[in-house]
Formats: structure tokens, C-alpha cells, sequence
């Protein structure tokens, strides 16, 4: 299992990505977001603890006006099989899409 400690800036977030086996979020402070390619943008708070499906992409980042810090778990396939698949940059309007609370 890969487990980091990441912190965003304010604005902040990945491109789009899926994990193999999936990945789990754990807020640790400020405001995540979540966003998933049917358009749906979760917030999640400290606390609170976010699944991504096997090879759901999806991307994370942080408020406009917030640093956010999670820890990100993912397994590793142990087969050469990549972990985590990139995509293209999330553009301002993915992430500026209406959030909803899990």
C-alpha cells in the first residue's frame, strides 16, 4: 500500500486520473474536492474519508479559499500493471461545476 501525505494550495488540484485498485482519500485539514467524470464534485472535510472506485477517474483538489492536506492510499497490482493512470488537465469549469456533500 502507498500511503502520502499531500497539501494543496488554495486552487490547487491533480489532472484527471484512476488507480488500478482504486484509491482512498482522508481529509486531514482545510476543504477537498472531489470530482468525478459524470460532472458530480464531492466536498469532503476533515475527517471524513472519500473511496474512488477501481479505474474511476476522477481528480482532487483544494478550495478557492483553502489549503487542504489528505492522505492518499492506493495498493499496488505487485504484476508491473501501472498504479495510477494520468489523463488530461481538469479545466476551470470541471472544477467549478456545483458541489454536493457525500
Amino acid at each position: 500500500m502507498r500511503v502520502d501525505l499531500v497539501r494543496f494550495a488554495p486552487e490547487a488540484r491533480t489532472a484527471w486520473h484512476r488507480h488500478t485498485l482504486g484509491q482512498t482519500l482522508r481529509v486531514v485539514s482545510g476543504i477537498a474536492l472531489i470530482g468525478t467524470r459524470d460532472g458530480t464534485v464531492f466536498e469532503a472535510r476533515p475527517g471524513e474519508t472519500v473511496s474512488c472506485p477501481p479505474d474511476e477517474e476522477h481528480w482532487h483538489g483544494a478550495t478557492p479559499d483553502h489549503f487542504m492536506e489528505h492522505l492518499a492510499m492506493w495498493e499496488g497490482t505487485g504484476d508491473g500493471t501501472p498504479e495510477t493512470v494520468r489523463a488530461e488537465h481538469v479545466t476551470d469549469e470541471q472544477d467549478a461545476r456545483p458541489r454536493t456533500r457525500s
